[in-house]
């Protein structure tokens, strides 16, 4: 079966698709600033660019699309059915990229917590994780 829309059509679609200010990160970012807390958004000169980061604290954020990074949710565990291989192996690469960043920001001495598109369904959860990272004592390394 063919793409339902033209190539000029999927492509207007596609470039819709946002890197960053999107809603999962604008919820955590008004989270975070109704608790007080300040953070720098997407620092390029760390590995992977997390979308939110606490120098004084040594926390990265990364806020994750279920989709798009394959995270073990509902959304996250579904794969479309046109170009089912391409979206198999471009989940798997996005996954491989994220793993290897967190590794490498954990070698730099940065905690790195990631927080998934469906964990912004209970705001009430949320604010309890965020108040526990808040709250967390690191040593700075």
């Amino acid at each position: 079966m063919t793409d339902v829309y033209p190539p000029e059509k999927r492509s207007a679609v596609m470039r819709r698709v946002k890197g960053k200010d999107t809603s999962p990160e604008l919820k955590v970012r008004k989270a975070l600033t109704a608790l007080g807390a300040r953070y720098r958004l997407q620092r390029a000169d760390l590995p992977g660019k997390p979308d939110i980061v606490m120098p004084g604290r040594r926390l990265a954020l990364f806020i994750h699309g279920c989709f798009w990074h394959g995270h073990d949710c509902a959304r996250g565990a579904r794969v479309p059915k046109q170009n089912r291989d391409y979206w198999v192996g471009k989940v798997a690469r996005n996954r491989a990229r994220d793993e290897r960043s967190r590794e490498a920001l954990a070698e730099l001495g940065w905690h790195v917590e990631t927080i998934w598109e469906c964990d912004l369904r209970d705001a009430c959860a949320l604010e309890l994780r965020l108040r526990a990272l808040l709250a967390a004592e690191r040593s700075p390394s």
